[in-house]
C-alpha cells in the first residue's frame, strides 16, 4: 500500500490522484497543478492539507506561472472538504504527517498511498531575499515535475 515514486516508476496510471501535504499551500498545490497540466485529460487530480493554511502561497503561484502552469484557483483545503478520500485510486503524501493522515483515513480501503519525501522550501534559509526564496521554490517545482514524469509518464505519451 505504501511506496516511493522510484519504486512505482512505470507503474499503472491511476484514474484519480490526491496530493497531500501539511498546509496545502506550497507542495501539494504545485504537484496538483503540474499533474493537471500534464495529465489532466486522463487523471482527476486534487490536493488537500492536514491542517490547511489560510491562503495560498504567492511564491508557489509565481513559479508555476513562470513555467506556464496555472495554479489551483481555490485556496488551501482539508480532508473534510472531500466527498470521500477513499474514492481516489492513489494518494501521494508529500510529508510524514500527510502520510500518517492518509493511512489513517484509508485503512479499510483499496486506495494506494505513496510517500514522496519533498522538503519544505521554507525550511531552507533564504535570508529574506526574494530571489533566493524564488530559487528554492523553482527547485521544488522542478523536483516535483521530475517525480510526476517518473511516476505518470510524459505528457501526451501513450501508456498502458
Amino acid at each position: 500500500m505504501s511506496g516511493s515514486a522510484e519504486a512505482k516508476k512505470g507503474g499503472d496510471v491511476p484514474a484519480s490522484v490526491l496530493f497531500v501535504c501539511n498546509l496545502n499551500a506550497i507542495r501539494s498545490p504545485i504537484a496538483e497543478a503540474i499533474l493537471k497540466k500534464t495529465h489532466g485529460a486522463r487523471i482527476f487530480v486534487d490536493s488537500v492539507g492536514v491542517a490547511p493554511a489560510e491562503d495560498a502561497d504567492p511564491f508557489a503561484a509565481e513559479v508555476l506561472r513562470e513555467a506556464g502552469i496555472e495554479p489551483p484557483a481555490r485556496g488551501p483545503k482539508d480532508f473534510d472538504e472531500l466527498d470521500d478520500v477513499t474514492s481516489f485510486d492513489l494518494i501521494v503524501a508529500l510529508t510524514p504527517e500527510a502520510r500518517a493522515k492518509a493511512e489513517e483515513l484509508t485503512r479499510s480501503s483499496a486506495t494506494d498511498i505513496e510517500y514522496w519525501e519533498i522538503e519544505d522550501p521554507l525550511a531552507s534559509p533564504t535570508g529574506g531575499n526574494r530571489e533566493r526564496r524564488l530559487d528554492a521554490y523553482r527547485t521544488l517545482r522542478d523536483r516535483i515535475a521530475r517525480l510526476i514524469e517518473n511516476r505518470f509518464g510524459r505528457a501526451g505519451a501513450a501508456t498502458g
